[in-house]
């Protein structure tokens, strides 16, 4: 009689969430979706033609990348479509297709493929791709448009450090620039990264991800939350809670938070090492929007902290069960 098998041996994970790649990667691109109509809405034809011109070259990079390595095709996952899609969110709407395609294909080639695939990219690729379109073509990365029309205009951050530059020296002629109202930020009506103008469009797709048990809730809570909380103490003179919303609402905070730092690959595994990351990237993106030479802050922040996030999952893992710890 065959012995009744009692033990399983394996390699980890040893419980299952439930979602598939291919399912959550399309509750991901299905929560992008307010943001892409709002983008689409404020931009017409240049959010279509910047978005499915992502979308397009991240796929079929990864098409041809792993043909090229003679490995199995994924792109039906849907993790390259998701990475064009989050590029295209990231760029200016005035931003040639030329640069979309150099920095989509960047995302899924260097900060993808090169280090293995999906599950073993250091950094998040997208953001990577937009790195490198920053460091490369600075002037077409920070020409901005107005909504409904191709007239340039300065970003809300950027018009908020002219605004508080004037009022330090008593220049008359910043002191009196022209803010947007905070519900502008929070509809979408200013300039800005295709993504990143509406904040109420990203923070429903947000509350989706949470509701669906994609993303911890720390990471996206406790990094605005970290923002909006130094904003209030350092507030230069403002009133403090309309410095601290208006730091939150502009800018790519909102896109940054739910849908970057969150990141499965990229963030921390453990309970306290996201609670470490998510204020480090508060405190780093307060830092760069006060101190650094551009006026956001989001970007490198989120790119920093994947670099520590080894390292915090180290310092912050658990005692394996029954072992001894080492005092030597």
């Amino acid at each position: 009689m065959e012995p009744k098998k009692m033990l399983r041996v394996g390699s980890s994970p040893f419980v299952h969430s439930g979602h598939t790649i291919d399912q959550a990667m399309r509750d991901v691109f299905l929560a992008l979706l307010p943001a892409v109509a709002a983008s689409i809405w404020f931009f017409r034809l240049q959010a279509v033609a910047i978005i499915l011109t992502a979308v397009i070259s991240a796929v079929a990079a990864e098409y041809a990348v792993q043909k090229i390595r003679r490995i199995p095709v994924t792109i039906g996952d849907w993790s390259a479509a998701l990475t064009g899609l989050l590029l295209g969110l990231v760029v200016p709407p005035s931003l040639p297709l030329w640069l979309v395609v150099i920095g989509s294909v960047s995302a899924i080639v260097i900060a993808k493929q090169l280090f293995g695939g999906l599950g073993n990219n250091l950094f998040n690729p997208a953001l990577v791709g937009r790195a490198i379109l920053v460091a490369s073509w600075p002037v077409y990365m920070t020409t901005w448009t107005a909504p409904y029309e191709a007239v340039s205009m300065a970003t809300p951050l950027s018009k908020l450090n002219t605004y508080v530059a004037g009022i330090s020296t008593s220049a008359t002629t910043d002191a009196y620039v022209v803010l947007p109202h905070v519900e502008d930020l929070l509809l979408g009506s200013v300039a800005g990264s295709l993504g990143e103008t509406s904040a109420l469009a990203l923070l429903l797709g947000g509350l989706f991800l949470i509701w669906r048990g994609h993303i911890d809730w720390k990471i996206p809570v406790l990094y605005i939350g970290t923002v909006f909380g130094l904003s209030l103490v350092f507030s230069q003179g403002l009133s403090p809670l309309w410095y601290a919303s208006y730091q939150v609402l502009s800018g790519g905070l909102m896109l940054g938070a739910f849908f970057m730092a969150t990141d499965w690959v990229t963030s921390p595994i453990t309970r306290r090492g996201r609670i470490i990351y998510a204020l480090g990237l508060g405190i780093l993106t307060f830092l760069i929007r006060r101190g650094g030479g551009y006026p956001e802050g989001v970007l490198y922040s989120i790119l920093l902290m994947n670099m520590a996030t080894p390292l915090i999952d180290r310092l912050t893992k658990g005692r394996i069960f029954g072992a001894v710890k080492n005092n030597g």
